[in-house]
């Protein structure tokens, strides 16, 4: 077994109380690092941490509730961790629907949750990080950035707006020991997936792979982003979609 080298690291790991984000969460703690989680239920959330306690007992797990589109709980989870060395951004996605039904105030929540929000935490932390020498940010985004589909024109745009940004900010901590990287998962065994039928039609559909992800497996994926090794892999956007991508680029 390969030993990623961040044992006794700190992260945060958002929106991480089910799905991607508890995958997330859960292969970095078994890595040794102790992790601060948010959710918005006190129950699904404390649930998450302590099947993530169970799986990795020498990590310690901290919860804060709330959403991270909330100051008060990105307040909460950098005050539960100061000084992080992980950040995994992510955040529920934006309801499907018809761009002609989205007024202004649906799309300042959208870009709120699914954008601000991330930028804000890395505001907040890189350069802390670059001062230590070490930061791992990885984003959860969507396959969308790469190919858009129409019925989450919300999560195409705030997306693909976070992606961008991050790509922007390479340059300056690359030589500071600080990565950016983005994850954009297909069609994973998730709640959002199976609670949507507007969402599924247009998911699940993949001749190539025969199924849909494990959130699991893009766990593995996280942590070793964030790994002592991945310190030469920065500003990189990772499909994660078995094969359904059709292309090179």
């Amino acid at each position: 077994m390969m030993d990623l080298g961040i044992k006794g690291r700190k992260a945060i790991v958002c929106a991480a109380s089910s799905g991607l984000g508890k995958a997330c969460a859960k292969a970095l703690a078994g890595e040794g690092v102790d992790v601060v989680i948010n959710g918005r239920t006190q129950e699904t959330l404390e649930a998450a941490a302590a099947e993530i306690r169970e799986s990795a007992s020498e990590a310690s797990v901290t919860t804060v509730i709330g959403s991270v589109a909330e100051p008060a709980c990105r307040d909460a989870l950098l005050e539960a961790c100061p000084a992080p060395d992980i950040i995994v951004n992510n955040a529920g996605g934006p309801p499907p629907g018809d761009f002609r039904d989205w007024n202004r105030e649906t799309w300042i929540s959208a870009i709120d949750t699914n954008m601000l929000a991330a930028i804000e935490m890395i505001r907040l932390s890189a350069d802390g990080m670059a001062e230590r020498g070490f930061g791992r940010f990885v984003n959860i985004t969507s396959s969308a950035v790469r190919v858009p589909i129409p019925v989450i024109g919300l999560s195409n745009a705030t997306r693909a707006g976070l992606v961008n940004f991050v790509l922007g900010l390479v340059p300056e901590f690359s030589g500071k020991g600080v990565t950016f990287n983005n994850i954009l998962p297909g069609p994973f065994d998730t709640n959002r997936l199976r609670n949507s039928k507007a969402i599924t039609q247009h998911l699940t559909g993949n001749d190539i792979a025969g199924r849909v992800g494990d959130p699991d497996e893009l766990g593995a994926l996280c942590a070793f982003l964030c790994s002592a090794h991945a310190g030469y892999i920065t500003g990189q956007n990772f499909l994660i979609d078995g094969g359904r991508y059709p292309g090179n680029f």
